[in-house]
């Protein structure tokens, strides 16, 4: 079968690193991802499906491996050879289309799940990540024994796979995963009625983060920092009250909130802000726009960063990650799964228009460089087509 594998090779990902500074997306030609013909994978267990992808998309965090920025945190938790992919609907064998929920839980590797009817994601314990039936990997996408969605096949437990409605198109199947990102975050912001949250960002994450504040807190004002003409149009389009440049969401959540200025930070500032770049400035100003003892959800993947860290401490603002998806508790008491209400939510917001292009499989160094390059095209999520 066919696929793009990523091989460990330091001197690879060293240039890879190196070139995309100059050319974002570059490392898809000078990095350790090839496009190469691999072995079926073997099923792991009885409860084990092959699936062929139709849609796979591009993320921020596949990027930052095919360019050489992601994290050195992530070795232990992976292994290699890897195939990346993990926004992926694809068939079953009996033709049966499914969207993929990529962690690899407990029931994947073999354990008890941590509670009856526990998503994936679930569980305040990583270990299983890297034991049970499995090579070591945080998801499918990471994992030498699963495979991943930048192929023609790869391989799935059935607590991963979820059977999509036939009125859900391929493009607005594709981008339940990401958009359960984006529930998750909008629910560990614990937005209380009335209250005033900014995003920065407005890629992918943060658009699907709009959207899912918007469906779950119908009543809070929301502001936005978007730096193209087609992120500032989706953001209010998908319930933003105000969107504005980058530049200017610190001085709009200044005038919104009566907040004076005081050094780089706000007197007071937003209840809530989710930064949805992940960069050490982005961090830094999320910080200084949160009103004293506010939050800051941070769902765009950080890295390494050098931030001064004593307004977080002044301030006593809660710095919180939102990694990707699980059981979430809803303002009325309930539970639901961040995936059931992302597809709830694709469908009700028309998320399939943030799919702009997708590409065969064989030209993926021009899906990568066109991802790597998506907002100053006017472009959103980038995906690979099997169809």
């Amino acid at each position: 079968m066919k696929a793009l594998e990523f091989n460990r090779s330091e001197a690879r990902y060293a240039a890879a690193a190196i070139s995309a500074r100059i050319r974002p997306g570059s490392g898809a030609t000078t990095g350790p991802l090839s496009l190469v013909d691999v072995d079926e994978i073997e099923l792991p267990g009885p409860d084990w499906q092959r699936v062929t992808p139709r849609l796979a998309g591009i993320c921020g965090s596949d990027l930052a491996t095919v360019d050489g920025k992601s994290s050195r945190y992530f070795e232990p938790w992976i292994s290699f050879p890897f195939i990346p992919g993990h926004e992926v609907v694809g068939t079953l064998g009996d033709g049966t289309r499914v969207v993929l929920e990529p962690v690899l839980g407990h029931e994947a590797r073999g354990f008890d799940a941590p509670f009856p009817g526990a998503a994936p994601g679930d569980g305040d314990d990583y270990r299983h990540l890297v034991g049970g039936d499995l090579e070591p990997g945080i998801q499918t996408g990471s994992c030498a024994s699963t495979g991943g969605g930048w192929s023609t096949e790869f391989v799935a437990h059935r607590s991963q796979l979820h059977t999509i409605p036939d009125e859900l198109s391929d493009e607005a199947a594709v981008m339940i995963e990401p958009t359960a990102v984006g529930v998750h975050a909008a629910c560990k912001a614990k937005v209380e009625p009335g209250q005033t949250v900014a995003v920065l960002g407005a890629g992918t994450m943060g658009l699907v983060a709009v959207a899912a504040l918007r469906k779950l807190h119908p009543d809070i004002t929301i502001l936005v920092g978007a730096k193209y003409p087609e992120q500032q149009a989706l953001a209010t389009s998908l319930g933003a009250d105000q969107v504005v440049a980058p530049q200017e969401l610190t001085r709009a959540v200044r005038r919104i909130s009566g907040s004076f200025v005081i050094g780089d930070d706000l007197s007071r500032g937003a209840d809530v802000v989710i930064d949805a770049v992940g960069s050490a400035s982005s961090v830094d100003e999320a910080i200084g726009m949160a009103r004293p003892r506010g939050r800051v959800v941070l769902v765009g993947m950080p890295g390494r960063v050098s931030i001064d860290l004593t307004a977080l401490w002044h301030r006593e603002t809660e710095l919180i990650g939102a990694y990707t998806y699980g059981t979430e508790t809803l303002a009325d008491g309930s539970n639901r799964t961040s995936f059931s209400l992302a597809t709830e939510l694709v469908s009700s917001a028309e998320l399939d228009r943030l799919v702009t292009a997708t590409y065969p499989l064989e030209e993926y160094e021009d899906a990568l460089r066109h991802a790597a390059t998506a907002g100053p095209r006017g472009a959103i999520k980038i995906c690979f087509d099997f169809r």
